[in-house]
């Protein structure tokens, strides 16, 4: 099944190395992508310069590659980029569509509960819009997008019909932080175009972001791309596997292992024998229930 020039792409964080949760984003993002006869890409997420650990990138890249899943070009990494993220901020800019913000995690915070909205734990930290008119003498800290009002709509492959109120429930996300690095949100939505990428297939804890990035899309007159979330793989106490939260490198030594457990999480079956037979059906059956107008899991 072919779908015009797909390409997809796996974008892992260098915070530490695959497990069981990124292998189940980046098993799903190859076969999409095989599936429609597409490109599939590598991007290594390394903006977040704190929290990257050394040689984790090359950890992830062998591990992918043990478990034969192949990017079609050489990878590319965010840190390299800058100037990219840097002309598109200015763009915004010139529209009028960014503007500079001088509040601090604290002072969001109190706006947010001068307005009776206080706060709530592992929530949204929503902004209130204080510098959407000017910085009233404080020095600029960062830059955030001029969020429209309304309610955005978008179809999700997996999860259906999706809406989300940005202006509400997010309010002017940030696009450049305080520390002088570059928000996810850009560098995202600016990587995807600048790749081409016309499908992501990632993971469901991701979901949240789509509204901002199309948001992005559209203020900076780019295609939008089509989303698909896959399913969390989740811990023994019920919350998603993380690097944050001590998660296990899967290990690649039994790399048919470590796919079949991935393999089972989107729905696909249990396969044996070589690696390059177990992915060859399993692109059968996910592109099977492509054309039967499902998603895997």
């Amino acid at each position: 099944m072919r779908v015009g020039n797909y390409v997809g792409r796996f974008a892992p964080s260098p915070t530490g190395p695959l497990h069981a949760g990124s292998l189940v984003a980046a098993l799903a993002s190859w076969l999409d992508a095989r599936a429609h006869d597409g490109q599939w890409l590598v991007r290594i997420e390394d903006i977040d310069t704190p929290r990257c650990v050394d040689g984790a990138a090359q950890t992830i890249l062998g591990q992918l590659a043990d478990c034969a899943l192949v990017p079609d070009q050489p990878p590319v990494w965010q840190s390299q980029r800058s100037s990219l993220y840097q002309h598109a901020l200015d763009r915004l800019i010139a529209d009028g569509a960014a503007y500079p913000c001088g509040c601090s995690r604290k002072d969001v915070e109190a706006a947010l509960a001068a307005q009776g909205r206080p706060h709530q734990r592992n929530a949204e930290l929503v902004y209130a819009g204080t510098c959407r008119n000017g910085l009233r003498g404080k020095p600029a800290r960062a830059w955030r997008l001029r969020v429209p009002a309304g309610i955005m709509h978008w179809q999700d492959r997996r999860l259906g019909i999706q809406q989300q109120d940005v202006a509400h429930e997010v309010g002017d996300f940030v696009l450049k932080r305080a520390d002088g690095l570059w928000a996810y949100q850009l560098a995202v939505v600016i990587d995807d175009a600048d790749q081409g990428i016309t499908h992501v297939v990632r993971g469901q804890d991701l979901a949240d972001n789509t509204a901002r990035q199309i948001a992005l899309q559209r203020a900076l007159g780019l295609p939008q791309v089509s989303y698909l979330h896959t399913p969390l793989v989740l811990g023994a106490n019920g919350e998603k596997l993380s690097k944050q939260n001590g998660a296990a490198a899967i290990d690649t030594s039994d790399p048919l292992s470590a796919l079949n457990d991935a393999a089972q999480v989107l729905g696909l079956s249990k396969q044996s024998g070589a690696i390059a037979q177990a992915l060859d059906e399993w692109q059968r059956q996910w592109g099977t229930k492509m054309d039967a107008g499902s998603s895997p899991a």
